[in-house]
């Protein structure tokens, strides 16, 4: 890249993170109270919603990782990852979104994932909520590793720099603005880096395949590597035992004989989709949506957005292998191939744009990780087991740390420039979504759900997806399928099991089951006050007032 064009790159770039900064200063005056810095006040309408839950949720996997894999090995492992991550999205929107926006004002006004699961429960003792953020936390803390990851790659293949230099550069900046603006200026940043997104993966697209020689040209060249383009078959690139590199001859990428795809694996591709259930990330969303009435139009939004956005994702990485079959000869390098069609394709400034994308990527949710650990540890363990006196100031206070430790561990974990964007997210998507995502939907539509119940779930399917991906998964065959399937039909077995040999519910949470979905809605909302029937009104009014 030479001086000129690195120059525009760059000016692009910083214009870009000047404007992130300065919405996270403008929104931090509206921080008035933690339920503000947490939830935004739950204010946000649903194209806002929709567009910041996706894109606080893909990172920088969609840019790099996902792209990345279809370059590597053909498209059967993204495309049925894809075709998962779409039916969760628009699944997740209908039959999570609105009951959780309703249960959450019922259940004591809950401003976190883990003080939800806490009031449903009726867990005054704080067990369930404290397991909940302890998961986050953990989980996060990888997650937010993982976009550090894609931040050093980025700069280390646009610019030549080095990865660890620019790594540490990209995660102070994110760090900057979430500390200070708190969960708007997370929220109003994640929407506008979900239009950029969808703005480089649609330009890069365009000119990937225009670039290849047209759609005829790119399939016929695909075809030929075997199995590249099957939905059930794996391309198996043959490599150098001593570089690990893909052996290249006659100047062509050398690939073996395709390795089978079968119906065991697409299924457990597909259960991608169920991580969302329990992805707090997105979650988090559906409590701070200004309205039950908003979620019909962000729930279009967010499937039309991610079918698009995954769609491209996958050509990318499969026209990329046709454009450049030979440049990138490892499954790490095969990630940059986003960020190297960019360099080739596009103007200096408008390379510059896009590349913010990628960084917007990772930003974004990075962003969101860290402000959730940090509210699971200031709400849910700090004033919720160890200090319920807490004012809000404390929580901050306790908040703001966390996010400096969780940054500081976001680091260690990337700290490893050939770590795979992928493999990372993966791992850190199976956790959260077999601990929290069979609890949500027994929350949500099982009334027989308990406490007990609810503690078993969750620390059944943390404990089954690190034991399958650890020592499971290594035995192959069968067994190798994605730890997130079996470990979501452990946690669910847990949760039913457990709850019924153990106490029912009492009568109160069974009435704000019974109840919670009734209209109007009980309490008084940011939208104005509805009037409701007494019993669920001096309920409402007791939960509030802490009795």
């Amino acid at each position: 890249m030479t001086g000129n064009t690195l120059g525009w790159v760059i000016v692009a770039f910083v214009l870009y993170l000047l404007m992130m900064i300065a919405i996270g200063a403008f929104y931090a005056k509206g921080n008035n109270n933690s339920e503000d810095y947490f939830l935004g006040g739950r204010k946000l309408n649903g194209f806002v919603a929709a567009l910041s839950a996706q894109a606080s949720d893909m990172s920088g996997w969609l840019l790099m990782g996902l792209p990345g894999l279809a370059y590597f090995t053909g498209a059967a492992d993204p495309m049925w990852t894809a075709i998962g991550l779409a039916l969760g999205t628009y699944l997740n929107w209908k039959l999570v979104a609105r009951r959780l926006r309703r249960y959450s004002v019922v259940a004591g006004d809950a401003i976190t994932i883990p003080d939800f699961f806490a009031k449903r429960f009726h867990d005054k003792k704080g067990v369930v909520s404290t397991i909940a953020a302890v998961i986050i936390l953990v989980f996060f803390s990888v997650y937010v590793g993982s976009c550090f990851v894609t931040v050093g790659k980025l700069f280390a293949t646009l610019f030549g720099f080095d990865y660890h230099v620019m790594m540490i550069i990209g995660a102070v900046v994110v760090f900057v603005y979430t500390v200070v603006g708190g969960y708007l200026s997370v929220v109003m940043t994640d929407f506008i880096q979900g239009m950029l997104m969808f703005f480089a993966l649609a330009v890069v697209f365009i000119g990937t395949v225009a670039s290849a020689g047209g759609v005829d040209n790119t399939v016929e060249f695909l075809r030929a590597i075997p199995g590249y383009l099957s939905g059930t078959q794996v391309a198996a690139p043959k490599l150098d035992p001593a570089t690990g590199q893909q052996l290249v001859e006659a100047g062509k990428a050398v690939f073996g004989a395709p390795s089978d795809y079968g119906i065991i694996t697409i299924i457990s591709m597909l259960a991608w989709g169920l991580g969302y259930f329990g992805m707090p990330q997105v979650l988090v969303r559906f409590l701070s949506i200004r309205s039950v009435e908003e979620v019909r139009k962000s729930r279009i939004i967010a499937t039309s957005w991610c079918v698009i956005s995954l769609g491209c994702a996958v050509c990318i990485g499969l026209v990329g292998r046709a454009m450049m079959p030979t440049e990138l000869l490892t499954s790490t390098d095969a990630e940059t191939i986003f960020i190297v069609l960019a360099q080739t394709l596009l103007p200096s400034f408008m390379c510059g744009v896009v590349v913010s994308g990628i960084f917007a990527a990772s930003m974004s949710s990075s962003s969101s990780y860290l402000i959730i650990g940090a509210s699971a540890m200031g709400e849910n363990i700090f004033r919720g087991l160890l200090h319920r006196k807490a004012t809000d100031k404390q929580v901050m206070i306790v908040a703001r740390v966390t996010l400096v430790v969780m940054f500081l561990f976001g680091i260690l974990v990337a700290y490893d420039q050939n770590s795979s964007i992928f493999q990372v997210v993966s791992y850190a998507w199976a956790g959260l979504g077999a601990s929290f995502g069979p609890l949500m939907l027994c929350s949500l539509y099982w009334r027989r759900a308990n406490k007990a119940g609810a503690v078993a779930g969750m620390l059944s399917g943390t404990a089954a997806v690190l034991i399958w991906h650890n020592l499971v998964k290594p035995l192959g065959g069968v067994f190798a399928i994605y730890e997130l399937l079996p470990a979501f039909i452990i946690s669910l077995l847990f949760i039913v099991v457990v709850s019924l040999l153990t106490a029912k519910p009492n009568k109160r949470m069974l009435y704000e089951f019974d109840h919670y979905m009734d209209d109007p809605l009980p309490g008084t909302l940011p939208s104005g006050t509805v009037l409701v029937d007494e019993p669920m009104e001096a309920m409402e009014s007791e939960v509030r007032s802490g009795k």
